[in-house]
């Protein structure tokens, strides 16, 4: 599987399965971690959740400097963690057990076709408290085909995520949370999405995990930039095998080197 900045990937995909999981909705702006402070079972050196923020595409409808002119308000040496093209079955599972380690909750964003394919992967994202936002049904690039399909692609994967996280194929995702496949967005897209009240996530770093590299490459790489940003969003691929076995170390390093990890969650919003 491969994922580039401009460039599509693609993956198998079977039907989907149906199960429905309750939501929980927080209403404030920026909210402390409840419960996110509490030490961390098994791990008494974990990296830990310090707390979580609200994002509202009123307020905050493109964040990630990379492509947008602001990012999450972020104070120092805070990160939110994030992970594209999954849920994959030979890698996200080890992913969530590396951030379940170091009760790490961070925001997945799923293409469609592997959520229909795997949605128990997909539901133990949601049911160990991550942030699951929507990336597609199939990762093409948008910005290259008409609007009216780029649009019905969009819609498309998020029916297909909630159909998978919560067994209800619905067009009104319960997380308004989208990313761009390559970045590649246009601004009647941009524009469109802000209107139905969904934030687009870009990115502040990436670790170029598309690219052929060894774990410690890009264990290094990751930490450089991170240190050059100081905070911001953090966007790898969970469908990599290079970073599956290098997340356990970075938890590791961001604890030593004084880094903090804030989970992104939607604004409260009323039931559509």
């Amino acid at each position: 599987m491969e994922c580039t900045i401009a460039r599509s990937r693609h993956s198998p995909a079977t039907r989907p399965s149906m199960l429905r999981i309750v939501a929980i909705a927080v209403s404030a702006t920026v909210l402390p971690a409840a419960g996110f402070a509490a030490p961390c079972p098994g791990n008494s050196k974990a990296l830990g959740t310090e707390r979580v923020i609200a994002v509202d595409a009123a307020t905050s409808p493109r964040v990630g400097r990379k492509h947008f002119p602001a990012t999450l308000p972020l104070r120092s040496k805070e990160l939110v963690l994030t992970f594209d093209d999954g849920p994959w079955p030979t890698t996200t599972p080890k992913v969530l057990d590396a951030l379940k380690h170091e009760c790490v909750r961070a925001t997945f964003f799923l293409v469609g076709r592997n959520a229909e394919a795997h949605p128990e992967i997909a539901r133990r994202e949601l049911a160990e408290g991550h942030t699951i936002g929507h990336h597609t049904y199939a990762h093409p690039l948008l910005d290259r085909m008409p609007l009216t399909r780029a649009q019905a692609e969009i819609d498309r994967g998020i029916i297909a995520d909630e159909a998978a996280l919560y067994g209800q194929p619905r067009r009104t995702p319960h997380t308004p949370f989208f990313r761009f496949p390559g970045f590649a967005s246009s601004k009647p897209l941009l524009d469109w999405l802000q209107n139905r009240g969904i934030v687009v996530f870009g990115a502040d770093v990436w670790a170029s995990d598309w690219n052929p590299m060894t774990p410690d490459q890009e264990l290094h790489l990751v930490l450089r930039r991170i240190e050059r940003i100081d905070h911001g969003i953090v966007l790898f691929h969970d469908t990599k095998a290079e970073t599956v076995r290098m997340l356990p170390a970075f938890l590791r390093e961001l604890k030593k080197r004084g880094y903090h990890i804030v989970q992104a969650i939607p604004a409260a919003r009323g039931t559509p």
